[in-house]
């Protein structure tokens, strides 16, 4: 029993060390709502502040980059919707039933299929309602209802993202870069597995659960990196640009696509048993490469060397030379060779890539500038 605890303890631990970013993430939500209401009280603002309250918890995400962006489009959305509204109000009289769902019928079917266009007017449709029926529900007319609540949504969103840079602060650039280098990691996983449908069979469906889960994992970073694109706008701090490491990404991911696709089958039997070592070394350098530069990524230290990798592609080109000039290739069908040419490409962009991502993991790395440059002026005294 006593032997249990501490493996218990442990396992708690871990499971609260996993769970910390959402346990930020709702604390910093509720200080938002408390932030929104202490100020909407302050203020005076109507209906004890509610939209402001609303629209603080709304646009909190997880990062600063992502709070940012929220309110961008939440701002966008509200301030379109409300002068849309506060235009049909003034213009079109809406004092019976009749006509009141007539002008709430002119008020949503535009901005619903401008919402259908363009994400950032997703709540254009609700404030341009809200302007209508609450105006003169409290003495205002549409302009002023539209003023008000244009007023409130930013009061609203400025609160969050300042509650976001302040509380336990989590910036999408970090999580930006800790989502690479598990990407890496998932790269280096799966590609060795791919490898091996060019030499024995490989099931369709892990194949494609492969392919999925990539796929998914690139979509998230790719909605992280967004997220730190807008955080440059609020930090002070000098970053890489965000662009060319979620370029690379996706370029990895294109690589996978062509050899998931080339290697729905093995090889023909003169083939296979030639090619078999060294496409294992290649898998197998690719991969060792990939997880080194995220560790690389995780410690901001420099890109691994990628020679392993190089020297491992020259021993599978020089045997597909080997192989093709002893005629073994002549009495296959095109399509048994195919999968040869589409392997020797995709090779050949992974090391392209491989030196963009060296290239982009050199970018993040700490330089010890300033410890250089203290030994230098130790030496030179």
């Amino acid at each position: 029993m006593t032997t249990d605890r501490p493996a218990f303890s442990q396992r708690i631990a871990a499971l609260l060390r996993a769970s910390k970013p959402r346990w930020r993430f709702c604390v910093r939500m509720t200080v938002s709502a408390l932030a929104a209401l202490a100020v909407a009280q302050a203020l005076n603002v109507p209906l004890q502040g509610l939209w402001v309250i609303i629209t603080a918890i709304v646009v909190t995400q997880m990062s600063a980059g992502g709070s940012l962006r929220a309110t961008l489009e939440y701002i966008i959305g509200t301030v379109g919707g409300a002068i849309y509204g506060a235009i049909l109000g003034v213009l079109v009289p809406h004092n019976t039933p009749l006509t009141e769902a007539l002008i709430l019928a002119l008020a949503i079917a535009p901005l619903a299929l401008v919402a259908a266009s363009n994400p950032n007017f997703r709540v254009a449709p609700f404030s341009a309602v809200l302007v209508i029926l609450i105006a003169g529900r409290f003495g205002e007319g549409p302009i002023e209802s539209a003023i008000t609540r244009s007023g409130e949504v930013a009061l609203g969103g400025m609160i969050a993202v300042a509650v976001s840079l302040v509380v336990f602060p989590q910036r999408a650039n970090h999580m930006r870069l800790s989502a690479a280098a598990r990407l890496l990691e998932r790269f280096a996983r799966d590609l060795p597995q791919l490898l091996t449908g060019f030499t024995a069979e490989l099931d369709a469906a892990e194949n494609s659960r492969i392919q999925n889960d990539v796929g998914a994992a690139v979509t998230r970073f790719q909605q992280i990196t967004a997220e730190a694109q807008h955080e440059l706008l609020i930090t002070l701090a000098s970053q890489p640009d965000p662009g060319p490491l979620s370029r690379t990404m996706l370029r990895l991911r294109h690589d996978f696509v062509i050899i998931g696709r080339a290697g729905t089958g093995p090889l023909p039997e003169p083939l296979r048993g030639r090619l078999s070592e060294p496409l294992t070394r290649v898998g197998t350098a690719a991969s060792n490469f990939l997880n080194d530069s995220a560790a690389a990524l995780d410690r901001r230290n420099a890109p691994p060397p990628l020679d392993a990798y190089e020297a491992a592609i020259f021993t599978y080109t020089a045997e597909v030379e080997a192989v093709r000039s002893e005629g073994l290739t002549l009495p296959l069908t095109s399509h048994e060779v195919e999968p040869l040419f589409a392997l020797g490409f995709t090779f050949e962009q992974l090391r392209q890539n491989f030196i963009d991502l060296q290239r982009c993991v050199r970018d993040y790395a700490r330089r010890p500038a300033r410890r250089a440059k203290a030994s230098n002026t130790s030496s030179a005294s």
